[in-house]
């Protein structure tokens, strides 16, 4: 059965996957069993390793940034104590796991290095050690035995928060480029009919194709009959990006536009050529002003000048 309350849609993990973890880690029934029988000693102790365990954080100014507020530290204490004494409460079932997921998720967002995030975990163990060593002084082997099981836990703890943690911030990476894809690539209005879009930086498949999704879009929202698509600022251009464009030309002119691509580079044309790319169904200029022009021109658009050597006209004349 699959577990399916987590935070990541995408991260399911399944009880099968739980067991593989704690099997790998040789987390066992008498491990289960030995935490469950320090539960009431972790309790008594909890509160004195919070607070070493916080004086530690604020020790150092990269992690103290993080609690500045007052009401914060006392509220990621409380919630602190909860999951240390959660540890040796047994059931580590799917319900256990999804919370420590949430934890991974929840120091991705708040920005939290990962080499603070192990060091924490680095303390604690070492805080508890000493607190069993002083309970257990007559018994270290207990003391060591509880320790072992503890230490299974806590590494079977890190790794799920752990991989959380990288995909979440796979995933807020993922949706930065995706925002700069839509902000590099606007779909501009020049004027009633007419669209301009203007193409920067390198393009790979993914924003061709999210580049014709946007286009096409522009075309039944603004009813356009003309687009200029200028890709001057193109480094490269390869097969795969040739034929996105000349589909995006083409799915254009079955929505009813016409397409007039711009700025096309020396190189680039050679390229084009040496593929073999069919450009016959696509109406090109060689620069921007030309572009605009000629889809003026097409839309009906003529532009007059005021005098003698004044620049034309801000509007035209249909």
């Amino acid at each position: 059965m699959t577990y399916e309350k987590t935070l990541l849609p995408e991260t399911l993990i399944s009880s099968d996957e739980i067991g593989q973890r704690k099997a790998f880690l040789e987390f066992a029934d008498e491990d289960v069993a030995r935490l469950e029988s320090v539960n009431e000693v972790a309790i008594r102790y909890a509160d004195a390793v919070i607070e070493d365990f916080y004086r530690h954080l604020l020790s150092f100014e990269e992690t103290r940034a993080f609690f500045s507020d007052p009401d914060v530290l006392v509220h990621v204490q409380r919630m602190q104590k909860a999951y240390f004494t959660r540890l040796t409460q047994g059931n580590y079932d799917a319900e256990y796991v999804a919370n420590r997921v949430r934890i991974g998720v929840v120091h991705e967002r708040i920005g939290l290095p990962v080499k603070s995030y192990f060091g924490m975990y680095c303390f604690y163990l070492r805080s508890v050690m000493q607190r069993l060593q002083e309970e257990y002084k007559d018994r270290p082997e207990r003391a060591f035995s509880v320790f072992a099981s503890l230490m299974k836990l806590t590494f079977f703890d890190m790794g799920l928060a752990t991989d959380t943690y990288i995909e979440a911030r796979e995933r807020t990476i993922q949706s930065q480029q995706e925002a700069i894809r839509e902000l590099s690539t606007p779909v501009l209005l020049l004027r009633p009919g007419l669209l301009l879009l203007p193409i920067i930086g390198l393009i790979d498949t993914l924003r061709a194709r999210q580049l014709t999704e946007q286009l096409l879009r522009a075309v039944r929202a603004n009813r356009a009959k003309v687009v200029v698509i200028d890709v001057t600022g193109v480094p490269s251009v390869d097969t795969k990006v040739a034929n996105h464009l000349v589909q995006a030309v083409e799915a254009a002119r079955l929505m009813g536009a016409l397409s007039i691509v711009t700025g096309i580079a020396p190189d680039i044309a050679q390229t084009m050529v040496r593929l073999g790319i069919d450009l016959m169904r696509i109406t090109t200029v060689g620069d921007l002003q030309s572009g605009i022009e000629e889809a003026e021109r097409l839309l009906g658009y003529t532009v007059r000048r005021t005098g003698d050597g004044a620049p034309p006209l801000a509007g035209v004349q249909p």
